[in-house]
């Protein structure tokens, strides 16, 4: 299991930004440069960058160091640890979701 403190609140708050999830998923295909993903989005640099820290804060990509540049890539065991955690209300709801279906198929 992930390190037990990570905090769920901090993911999932940092999952709440449309942009931050389009930053995750890019990075969650292939490292980028913070000015690769700079030029995706109608912001300015230091924008991105405010969304990277947060995204950082919650454990959910990490930076590093290439020469001038810093390459973001996702940290995958964290979005592992969200997903296990989505995973218990997909249960549930798969479960509610086959009840409501006898149901109507009963009238």
């Amino acid at each position: 299991m992930v390190e037990c403190n990570l905090d769920i609140n901090s993911i999932f708050h940092s999952l709440a930004d449309p942009t931050r999830r389009d930053i995750l998923k890019r990075v969650c295909e292939t490292e980028l440069t913070i000015g690769e993903l700079a030029q995706k989005y109608e912001m300015s640099f230091a924008a991105v960058a405010k969304h990277l820290k947060v995204l950082e804060k919650a454990r959910l990509v990490s930076k590093r160091r290439s020469g001038k540049q810093q390459i973001v890539s996702a940290e995958t065991a964290t979005v592992e640890f969200a997903s296990e955690h989505l995973k218990q209300y997909e249960k549930i709801w798969e479960g509610r979701f086959s009840k409501l279906d006898e149901i109507l198929k009963e009238e």
